[in-house]
């Protein structure tokens, strides 16, 4: 992404909506000094894994939480979605795209004093003063092992200060419509006056997870930092227990096998927090749960993302059109055709970028937009349906309008051939094919078009010669009357 975008913005003018809305919620955010220590509602029903499509919100532990599909935005579950939150290490979400959409990866980043003096309870990847890390390497560092140091790092590399590249992070929000959103710091730690939303989180983590290096970076468990001029290489892990993979030594009843990502995050006044992201069968989710537990945020992420898949489903362009596929019958067909001319038509992705096209939709939806395909696709045919037809032969075009605003074009092509019945005439459109096809414009010569040409003239001169045939033999028949002069005197 270019930089300029950041530095076209008026800067002055987001800073005073960024204050503006600190000195608004306020209110809000001493509200939440007095929350109770997260714990399930005890007279909620009791949640039923076997019925995730249950799922009510008492049985979250969860204070807010948010469940959203991710390339539409959709909303698909949510609780307080609006309480001002304390986001914690959710935070680093924005710290690291920031970092990837204003740096190359091979950058060298420098770690100041400022990036390694940092409370003794923080959470680092253990950076130290004056080392030297690619860029890259930082991203992975800070979101696997949730680095303040690293995080302050880059804020410090891509903005020269933290101040600078936290006033980055807030106009980056309201950019994105997060206006629930101040952030003082890069890395989560405790400040009255930086807070989110669920919602906010959930929008943010959908920008992030539109981009193929943050969503490689927070899929990943595990990273080899390599050498640098102050330590040695080491490998890194994932502190999310939902990304563990279980094992012999480690069960890990947290591990959720369909979880893609992104980032944890907790301290005293936040609880526990996670902003997960997980993908079944083509539907990629995103949720958000802040002010939880240890155990539970981990929980309440499973109980929305299976919300969530019982309610949703991912079809392709063309499973949609075989749900209810088009069935033509083609006139002129031949008298041995046993299906008498019905043809049905195939759906095939017109190019590449056709076939990754998927619509994600409650089944209901899906089945409505099945049963009122036109409703949903734009369908137009490149001939009529006369035989003969070819088995492949494409008869027409599906084009479908995605989310982005982008077409998708697929052929409709036949699925059997049909024969022509024998002794047909031909249609217009077969007589003007072959006009046009014809090198010589005129006919070649031939006796039956002669016959054609002077049919007409021949029956002239016949008709002709009878009429003055008969007209003779009246003229003589009168000749030979007798003639009586006396018959007309009185």
């Amino acid at each position: 992404m270019d930089k300029s975008i950041f530095i076209r913005l008026r800067r002055g003018g987001l800073r005073l909506i960024s204050l503006l809305m600190a000195l608004l919620m306020l209110f809000s955010i001493a509200l939440a000094d007095e929350m109770p220590s997260p714990t399930r509602n005890p007279d909620a029903n009791p949640y039923d894994s076997d019925h995730p499509e249950l799922l009510d919100e008492d049985q979250l532990v969860a204070a807010a939480a948010i469940l959203i599909e991710e390339h539409t935005g959709r909303v698909i579950f949510e609780k307080n979605p609006d309480a001002i939150m304390y986001p914690a290490s959710t935070t680093k979400i924005v710290t690291v795209l920031l970092g990837i959409m204003m740096c190359e990866m091979d950058e060298v980043v420098t770690v100041s004093a400022r990036a390694v003096n940092l409370p003794e309870d923080s959470s680092t990847m253990g950076l130290r003063e004056g080392e030297q890390i690619i860029m890259r390497d930082l991203l992975y560092g800070t979101m696997l092992r949730s680095g303040n140091d690293g995080a302050i790092a880059i804020a410090e590399h891509v903005s020269g200060s933290v101040e600078a590249f936290v006033d980055l992070m807030n106009e980056f929000a309201v950019l994105n419509g997060c206006y629930n959103t101040h952030f003082v710091n890069p890395h989560g730690l405790h400040d009255d006056a930086h807070y989110s939303t669920a919602r906010d989180l959930a929008m943010l983590t959908r920008v992030a997870m539109d981009n193929e290096t943050f969503r490689k970076i927070a899929g990943t468990t595990s990273y080899n930092l390599p050498r640098t001029n102050a330590q040695r290489s080491r490998t890194i892990t994932t502190r999310h227990k939902i990304m563990r993979v279980p094992t012999e030594d480690n069960p890990n009843r947290h591990y959720y096998q369909y979880i893609t990502g992104v980032k944890s995050g907790s301290h005293s006044r936040a609880a526990y927090c996670y902003v997960g992201s997980a993908t079944k069968e083509g539907v990629d989710l995103i949720s958000v749960v802040l002010y939880s537990n240890s155990s539970d945020m981990y929980g309440d992420t499973k109980k929305l993302m299976e919300y969530g898949f019982s309610q949703f489903i991912s079809v392709t362009p063309v499973e949609l059109y075989n749900m209810n596929p088009i069935t033509l019958e083609a006139s002129n067909f031949s008298l041995n055709d046993t299906m008498m001319g019905q043809v049905t038509l195939s759906c095939v992705p017109a190019d590449e970028a056709a076939s990754q096209v998927k619509i994600t939709a409650t089944k209901d939806e899906v089945e409505y937009m099945a049963g009122h395909l036109r409703d949903t696709v734009l369908i137009e045919y490149a001939r009529d349906f006369s035989a003969p037809i070819t088995a492949g032969e494409v008869l027409g075009t599906m084009t479908y309008v995605t989310q982005e605003g982008d077409l998708a074009v697929f052929n409709l092509t036949a699925n059997r051939s049909v024969a022509r019945r024998e002794n047909i005439p031909k249609t217009l459109e077969e007589i003007v094919a072959e006009t046009e096809s014809d090198e010589n414009p005129f006919p070649p010569f031939s006796l039956d078009l002669l016959l054609i040409f002077l049919s007409p003239l021949i029956a002239f001169v016949v008709i002709l010669l009878i009429a003055r045939r008969i007209y003779r033999r009246i003229h003589k028949r009168q000749e030979r009357l007798p003639r009586n002069s006396r018959r007309y005197l009185k």
